[in-house]
């Protein structure tokens, strides 16, 4: 299972939210690039980064950063937040982003990934995020009545092979990933599913990596120190006991 740090950007600061409210937002680093730069060192490979400004406005807002960041680290980097066209999707990998990430796209215009998917294959990702099984959108502002299995297996016959999944009452709060939820979504698709979400320590680690899931997306608890993002990803790389 790999692992992900998350970097969330707002306003152009790095910044984590509870439970999806912008409110919420609080600094948690004081450069983005140097974050990205500790998370390489720490041996990450992948790096998940979401412009918060840019889910709200529905394009991309904070992308000058993003591709700093991408420059300066040489990680690969996974992009949420606002993709709604494949123009896009399409400014996002011509620049060098290896993955991009559909959300509210994915449940208002599904048409759209199926192209995104015919055209860049595996460098699409469908962010699921939901709230008491319902699948929000819109930055999480606005929740629908479909459930998230149910856009999950619809993703999966459009071909899409990796789906980021987010239970919004954990995110942020450091209160463990649903692991329930995750299950039942790896058992219902054969998609890559990365859990993201409530990660709050090595323990959590062991019981996503318990549910053979591809990755693990990890935010507030890096940035805290609760989580070692080090010993993280050497136990998930070896499978030590924790």
């Amino acid at each position: 299972m790999i692992i992900l740090p998350a970097i969330d950007i707002k306003d152009g600061e790095c910044v984590r939210l509870v439970k999806g409210d912008y409110a919420t937002a609080h600094k948690v680093a004081e450069n983005a690039v140097e974050a990205a730069q500790t998370f390489q060192a720490a041996g990450a490979e992948w790096l998940h980064i979401v412009d918060l400004d840019g889910a709200k406005a529905a394009e991309p807002v904070n992308s000058k950063l993003i591709f700093k960041v991408l420059k300066e680290s040489k990680l690969k980097v996974e992009i949420g937040g606002g993709i709604r066209s494949l123009e896009t999707i399409d400014y996002y990998i011509k620049n060098g982003i290896d993955r991009v990430i559909l959300g509210s796209a994915a449940l208002n215009n599904p048409a759209l990934v199926a192209e995104a998917v015919e055209k860049y294959a595996e460098k699409i990702a469908v962010g699921i995020d939901a709230l008491d099984g319902n699948v929000a959108a819109h930055g999480w502002t606005e929740t629908s009545t479909v459930n998230y299995i149910e856009l999950a297996k619809q993703m999966e016959q459009s071909g899409v092979k990796y789906i980021i999944f987010t239970d919004i009452s954990r995110d942020g709060t450091l209160s463990g990933p649903n692991l329930a939820m995750l299950d039942e979504l790896n058992r219902a698709v054969s998609c890559n599913v990365v859990a993201s979400g409530g990660v709050s320590n090595l323990k959590d680690i062991a019981n996503l990596l318990s549910l053979n899931l591809y990755g693990a997306i990890c935010g507030k608890a890096v940035y805290t120190g609760d989580l070692n993002l080090k010993s993280a990803i050497q136990f998930c790389a070896g499978g030590e006991a924790v």
